[in-house]
């Protein structure tokens, strides 16, 4: 076992042809900073396992963003280049990975911890954890990119639900939504997650990258969206940054309290 990120994201190979990437940071509920994020982008370009595993540790897979530390003059800064750079960078990596990609749900998954999840090509998810995306609560307009993934997903009125309600759904009905493809007791994922990762593992590598590469191709294309769209709906994005109600909503999160929104 490796330990990368000052030890908040540890590598493995657990199985012949299987790499591992845990996210181990317990204290911070496998939150994601700039530290872990460029390792886990780090460690997807340069591996060649033709299966890679990205797990969580104890209770918690990832709750997202690490937002705790959003305040102070630079609020608006920090934030755009936590959510914009560092996250952006580490799944890209892991879509470009050559070949696939299984997410293993050990615990819960909000928010940029789901599209994590969401961005690996197969998820298996214990029974009990919940899945869900808190933006509405946060005052927080997600990237059209991320919201690309939820549609594609479990559908418009699946993505509907997680991002206007923002309450987290349990991993059976997640399953039913599409956002996951299997569910299993927690006892059994470890054995699961890994008979799985060999398996894939032991394919032809050739197919595996082919058939990778045409799927993502497939999905993107249709969706291709003009210069000018993709634009207006950046500054669309980032303009929530300089919002009374994103500060209101960190603010209001870390005081385990109720936002009080201003609209503005």
């Amino acid at each position: 076992m490796t330990e990368l990120a000052s030890g908040k994201l540890l590598f493995d190979e657990p199985a012949d042809g299987v790499a591992r990437l845990t996210i181990s940071n317990p204290e911070r509920r496998g939150a994601l900073d700039h530290d872990l994020l460029d390792a886990m982008a780090d460690a997807a370009r340069r591996l060649e396992a033709r299966c890679l595993v990205i797990a969580g540790s104890g209770a918690v897979f990832s709750a997202g963003y690490d937002i705790g530390n959003l305040e102070g003059r630079e609020f608006e800064e920090a934030a755009q280049r936590l959510v914009a750079h560092p996250f952006h960078a580490a799944i890209e990596a892991l879509e470009a990975y050559p070949y696939p990609v299984l997410a293993q749900v050990n615990g819960h998954a909000i928010g940029g911890g789901l599209e994590l999840a969401l961005t690996c090509d197969l998820r298996l998810a214990a029974r009990g954890v919940k899945l869900g995306m808190p933006p509405a609560k946060l005052g927080l307009i997600y990237s059209h990119t991320g919201l690309r993934k939820f549609l594609d997903a479990c559908g418009p009125a699946n993505t509907a639900e997680l991002f206007y309600v923002g309450r987290s759904v349990d991993a059976d009905r997640a399953e039913r939504m599409g956002l996951v493809n299997a569910v299993v007791e927690p006892d059994e994922l470890d054995e699961r997650v890994l008979d799985l990762a060999g398996e894939i593992a032991g394919n032809a590598p050739l197919a595996l990258a082919g058939n990778k590469r045409i799927i993502r191709t497939l999905r993107e294309l249709p969706s291709a969206l003009p210069e000018e769209v993709k634009h207006e709906l950046l500054e669309l994005r980032e303009s929530c940054f300089r919002s009374e109600d994103f500060r209101e909503g960190v603010r209001a999160f870390a005081d385990k309290r109720r936002p009080e929104w201003k609209g503005r």
